[in-house]
């Protein structure tokens, strides 16, 4: 009789991991793995629909708990691996974001890097050859980029955020590399349209010029420049792509460059406008103030507009958006769904 098998997902009060953890349940490939959910706040639990049955939500386990106390990481682990269980992946999503991360240098060094090397250090310690997938971003890039970023492109952060998010990179390559991991760093494109609250990122206001004007509400965008591109990805792309890391074979990266460039597309302000406009008429547009912030635009004119996928897609297999109105129209659905 095989081993009961258990996936961890960190930062699970938040966006990415829900979605992780609903794209798991509705797959029947993973009707037999216990997830566990964990995050400072309660962790969010999928809730049973016409995809996800009933009796997949026992297989979940949600446990609230500070990711930065040395203690509760060791019990985290330890109870992945109750009655014999094999722990076959960890997803870190926690942190601290990048405009809090900048505000924050302390706060940002503590979540980021300091919990993060903890977890790390017990899945090596208690579960050796654990999968452990890393949501990194786009931020460990800064200026002076090309027009179009290939993996060959060497990282040079210009944010707190960017910076120890490359830290923690280059500690996951030297476990890969070591044997004490299977590891895998995952370059999020920015996620949009994310439903919910705006974040403490530098780039939530590339939801909330869909999310808010569409609830009645008033996005500013900090940035006075519409040609201005960010490279986006849809919250159901972003979770397509992260199960099909979990299930890519370790060889298919070399053994000490462990990162993916998620695809994504890149996309303008007025692309988003427009699409605002065709989804919700234009008087939403009358929503959108834009109120330029001079430390939030260094930030996000640091980062990279457009990436080759040609290795993700054609190599990897991994799926990318088809275009903006796919981006915008997938959210609209989404709020019709919970009408």
């Amino acid at each position: 009789m095989s081993a009961r098998k258990s996936i961890l997902i960190t930062g699970a009060g938040g966006l990415v991991g829900p979605l992780l953890a609903t794209r798991l349940l509705r797959d029947p490939n993973y009707s037999q793995h216990i997830i566990y959910l964990t995050d400072l706040a309660p962790p969010i639990v999928p809730s049973a629909s016409s995809s996800i049955p009933a009796d997949r939500l026992q297989n979940v386990i949600p446990i609230q708990g500070d990711i930065t106390s040395p203690s509760f990481v060791s019990s985290l682990i330890s109870s992945t691996l109750q009655d014999g269980a094999q722990l076959s992946a960890v997803f870190i999503f926690h942190g601290i974001m990048s405009a809090g991360s900048e505000a924050n240098f302390e706060l940002s060094l503590k979540v980021n890097v300091d919990s993060v090397r903890l977890l790390l250090d017990e899945i090596r310690t208690q579960a050796p050859g654990t999968r452990v997938i890393y949501s990194s971003s786009q931020a460990v890039y800064g200026q002076p980029l090309p027009a179009v970023v290939t993996d060959d492109v060497t990282p040079t952060p210009q944010s707190t955020y960017g910076a120890h998010k490359l830290m923690m990179e280059t500690y996951i390559n030297d476990l890969h590399r070591k044997g004490y991991i299977v590891g895998f760093v995952v370059r999020f494109p920015t996620i949009s349209v994310r439903p919910g609250k705006p974040t403490a990122a530098a780039s939530s206001f590339l939801s909330g010029i869909i999310r808010e004007p569409l609830a009645g509400k008033e996005c500013v965008v900090p940035i006075e420049d519409r040609s201005f591109r960010s490279y986006l990805s849809s919250p159901s792309t972003i979770a397509e792509n992260l199960v099909r890391v979990l299930e890519m074979d370790s060889d298919k990266l070399p053994e000490h460059r462990r990162s993916v460039n998620f695809p994504g597309i890149s996309v303008s302000v007025q692309e988003l406008l427009d699409a605002l406009e065709k989804y919700g008429g234009k008087e939403k547009l009358g929503l959108v103030k834009e109120k330029r912030d001079e430390g939030l635009e260094k930030v996000l004119r640091s980062w990279p507009t457009n990436f080759d996928t040609s290795r993700a897609v054609g190599e990897l297999g991994l799926v990318v958006d088809e275009g903006v109105d796919g981006l915008v129209g997938e959210y609209v659905e989404s709020l019709k769904q919970s009408e």
